[in-house]
């Protein structure tokens, strides 16, 4: 579940460089780095595809994501597994964070292999929950969430109809799985993988960084061309994670080289990783500064999406949008700079407050 497309400033475009020419088709693969491959599934649009690992270890691969569940990427995984994975059976499922188009298929390739999920706990915790909400009504809570952000009743009864939708995205998932925490170093092959972990686009997010091989999967955690998505949800509607996501690109800088190659679970691989960092931090900084200009009037949540995206938002698209623009607005609460009231039909109204 990612972000909106941001257009990329020209100053970062000459600072990324992408050191492949072509991305591999669905059940191929392409080598990235001494013993590790580069996989692509399909997706539904926008996003299209989604890319996943392949580290080479004794008696198989150990695999880094796993695609969104369902016969499309079963399909894709028997061609690459028969085909440029050798029939070498899968060792490990690494996943990087619960949203189904990471962790969807982890349930299909541990059960078929009888090897192990390692993901982080709060992953796992929050992705078993999710699911367990699958053909259940929308609750109350969810109901006046969405009111008090602006909705009217045509996209309340959309999302009534959608609601329990996250599990169906999944493949069952594994029934136990080994933790990784942050700082975690783990042999994969021949070398040390050390755990990054930050929050905001999810709640404990698995970055693998390999100094040996100058490589960091990223995951969503950073991606060059687009923006992760980091949303405000009606299970904890006081929830800052653009100030967690902020704060965790910016923990990444110390630890981990400029110049790795990323390999991001969107778009394609690139290297460029601090400049990225900065631009995605600096992108929102400015969005939070036209946020707060715009509430000099007070708006309700809805009215801030042409300010924050730069494409039509529809129906598919308002709840993602409705997050994103919550996870500003409850930023700049945080920060002091932003009030939030509540008027007699339940609708929020957010206000700056005079500096």
């Amino acid at each position: 579940m990612d972000g909106f497309e941001q257009a990329v400033a020209e100053p970062e475009r000459a600072r990324l460089t992408y050191p492949f020419d072509q991305a591999p088709e669905y059940g191929e693969a392409i080598d990235v780095a001494p013993g590790v491959k580069w996989l692509r599934l399909p997706l539904p649009p926008p996003l299209n595809f989604i890319n996943v690992w392949a580290i080479a270890e004794a008696g198989g691969w150990a695999i880094v994501d796993t695609g969104l569940g369902g016969p499309d990427t079963q399909a894709a995984w028997d061609k690459a597994l028969a085909g440029p994975l050798e029939g070498k059976p899968v060792t490990r499922v690494f996943v990087t964070h619960m949203h189904p188009d990471h962790i969807g298929m982890s349930g299909w390739l541990t059960r078929k292999f009888h090897c192990r999920l390692w993901i982080t706990r709060l992953e796992f915790v929050t992705c078993r929950s999710l699911a367990a909400d699958t053909g259940r009504e929308a609750p109350r809570e969810g109901i006046e969430f969405y009111r008090a952000a602006g909705w009217d009743e045509a996209a309340i009864e959309d999302y009534r109809t959608r609601f329990g939708g996250f599990g169906r995205a999944l493949h069952a998932l594994p029934d136990s799985f080994k933790r990784m925490t942050d700082g975690d170093e783990i042999e994969i092959g021949d070398h040390l993988w050390r755990v990054v972990v930050g929050s905001g686009h999810s709640p404990e997010h698995a970055c693998l960084y390999c100094p040996d091989l100058g490589v960091m999967i990223s995951g969503d955690q950073v991606l060059p061309r687009i923006s992760s998505n980091v949303s405000v949800f009606p299970t904890e509607p006081e929830a800052n994670p653009l100030t967690n996501w902020l704060t965790s690109l910016a923990a990444i800088k110390p630890r981990i080289p400029a110049g790795v190659l990323v390999l991001p679970a969107h778009n394609d691989p690139f290297v460029g990783l601090h400049a990225r960092i900065d631009n995605l931090i600096a992108g929102h900084e400015r969005a939070l500064e036209r946020l707060r200009a715009e509430l000099a009037e007070p708006r309700r949540a809805v009215d801030l999406f042409r300010l924050l995206f730069r494409r039509p938002i529809d129906g598919r698209l308002r709840g993602m949008a409705t997050g994103e623009a919550l996870a500003h607005l409850n930023c700049l609460i945080g920060r002091g700079q932003v009030v939030r009231e509540a008027d007699a039909q339940g609708v929020d109204w957010y206000r700056a407050v005079a500096a």
